[in-house]
């Protein structure tokens, strides 16, 4: 299987990435099928071969997350969620909605015991007059 992904290059601490074709197997920083672009993170510049990537992807290569994510800022793949993005939004939705219900809930308590504290302090009231 053919895999677009991004291979590191540069010095230490600052590096750029050209974007590959390669087989699934070959290591990170192997030696690619063909170069398709550079990317460069600390100056968001990115340049896309068009032409050679679409047919990459129309012979059936499987861009990673990263590469993805390029090619839809670049208008070469239309954005998709992901099954995993869906999950992981659904999950952060109901960790809001627990955290405003118990947020809620502790409001509520807060109230009452003010509210059953003012009527203890008017009882005492009543009671020294």
């Amino acid at each position: 299987m053919i895999k677009l992904r991004l291979k590191r290059f540069g010095k230490k601490r600052e590096a750029s990435f050209r974007l590959v074709a390669c087989n699934s197997t070959s290591r990170r920083d192997g030696r690619p099928l063909q170069e398709l672009g550079f990317y460069n993170p600390r100056t968001k510049e990115t340049r896309l071969d068009a032409e050679a990537l679409r047919e990459r992807l129309n012979q059936g290569a499987q861009p990673t997350d990263a590469v993805r994510t390029l090619l839809e800022k670049g208008g070469l793949l239309e954005k998709t969620v992901r099954p995993a993005e869906r999950i992981g939004k659904a999950k952060q939705a109901a960790e809001r909605d627990k955290a405003a219900k118990a947020a809620a809930a502790e409001k509520a308590s807060a109230a009452k015991e003010a509210e059953a504290a003012a009527a203890a302090d008017s009882s005492d009231g009543d009671a020294d007059s």
